[in-house]
């Protein structure tokens, strides 16, 4: 049920309960070019991708979006990822980053923190722009999504990895595990433009001091941090 990209044909009664809306609904929505179906023998028909999407904005759709994003990301070639979760440039990143925002400062127990959490996710997601201009791997962008009830944020990139990055100014890094420590542990420089992976060290102090836990993989190596 996950899989966005299925191509399988979905009946309007079927489609109906799926969506719990009225198949009178449907066939209005489709005469307007709303919801449009796929026509078979003069009978109505709609994408399960189409479906599922509308599920998904309608937060009616539980997803695995870790999963999503590491078979995104694991491919060896792939498009780029549904649109829901896809932002192509730093100016949709943010866009997004602020609807979180909003989000997650309606819930009770994060009024205190949900700030923290948007400067987090905005400094991973950053990095990823910031960092691979020029570099990318061959899709460039992010993969962005999150689900408020699940507290759950997830982003991914297919960049170049915090070794190639670390590795302009630091030469010596030999591995992905010791890139990561000397990301989230070593000041690398405060001088532009060699000023690079520095907010890490942001990032894990806002994790350590809070009730937030962070799961991060660059290359093979994987780090788990919290509180």
């Amino acid at each position: 049920m996950n899989n966005i990209t299925n191509k399988k044909l979905i009946p309007i009664g079927e489609a109906a309960k799926m969506m719990q809306i009225s198949i009178d609904t449907l066939r209005r929505w489709d005469k307007n070019g709303q919801f449009s179906a796929v026509r078979k023998s003069g009978k109505r028909f709609y994408r399960l991708s189409d479906i599922e999407k509308y599920l998904q904005k309608m937060g009616m759709l539980e997803i695995d979006l870790y999963a999503m994003a590491q078979k995104w990301i694991s491919a060896i070639s792939t498009n780029e990822p549904e649109e829901l979760f896809y932002c192509q440039n730093s100016a949709v990143f943010q866009a997004k980053l602020i609807k979180l925002q909003k989000k997650l400062s309606y819930i009770n127990n994060l009024k205190n923190t949900f700030p923290l959490i948007v400067a987090i996710t905005g400094e991973i997601g950053n990095n990823s722009f910031d960092h691979n201009i020029g570099h990318w791997h061959d899709i460039l962008g992010v993969f962005f999504g999150y689900d408020t009830d699940r507290r759950e944020i997830v982003l991914a990139d297919r960049g170049q990895g915090i070794l190639k990055t670390l590795s302009r100014i630091k030469k010596d890094l030999k591995s992905d595990e010791e890139a990561l420590r000397v990301a989230f542990t070593e000041i690398i420089s405060g001088r532009s433009p060699e000023a690079r992976g520095n907010g890490l060290k942001f990032v894990r102090n806002v994790i350590i001091e809070n009730n937030v836990t962070l799961f991060f993989q660059t290359g093979n190596a994987k780090l788990e941090l919290k509180n």
